[in-house]
């Protein structure tokens, strides 16, 4: 897990900042500050943020800032693959893999929010089966499940 960002950004996080500014260039886009700034504020976050939580982080440092703004850099960043919107928890989080289009899972757990990006190639073949024996062309390729993580199962059991 990320842990929470200092007054200075570590080294780490400034190496992936420029990652995904290079990303960004690549795509012909720019990373501007406020681009910048709240990706830093989701590269060090612990969970994933609502757009509301990442306008309380950014307002201490830029009172500027605004909820549509906010909503206009996710859908910018959403737009280039950087960012996924959870839709069960109605947040958003860093892409683990921005470098290409890919079929994602996430492991979203119920009690701690902890979440887990995956890959599954088979998980990803069976949705588009299922989508084309139903008719459908499937145009958003993210699967959320939902569940208990190790930790909280551990913690409930160790309860009873």
């Amino acid at each position: 897990m990320r842990k929470s960002a200092k007054a200075n950004p570590s080294p780490g996080l400034e190496r992936a900042l420029h990652r995904l500014e290079d990303l960004c260039r690549e795509r012909g886009q720019r990373l501007t500050r406020p681009r910048r700034a709240v990706l830093a504020k989701l590269l060090s976050a612990d969970r994933p943020l609502s757009a509301y939580e990442l306008l309380e982080r950014l307002r201490p440092e830029d009172g500027k800032s605004t909820a549509a703004s906010v909503y206009r850099t996710l859908d910018f960043l959403m737009g280039l693959g950087i960012v996924h919107r959870l839709e069960s928890t109605r947040s958003f989080v860093l892409c683990e893999h921005p470098d290409a289009p890919h079929w994602v899972q996430f492991l979203i757990c119920r009690r701690c929010g902890q979440v887990v990006e995956a890959e599954d190639e088979r998980v990803a073949a069976a949705t588009e089966r299922l989508g084309r024996r139903l008719g459908f062309a499937l145009d958003q390729r993210i699967v959320e499940l939902t569940g208990l993580c190790e930790d909280c199962r551990e913690s409930a059991a160790a309860r009873h």
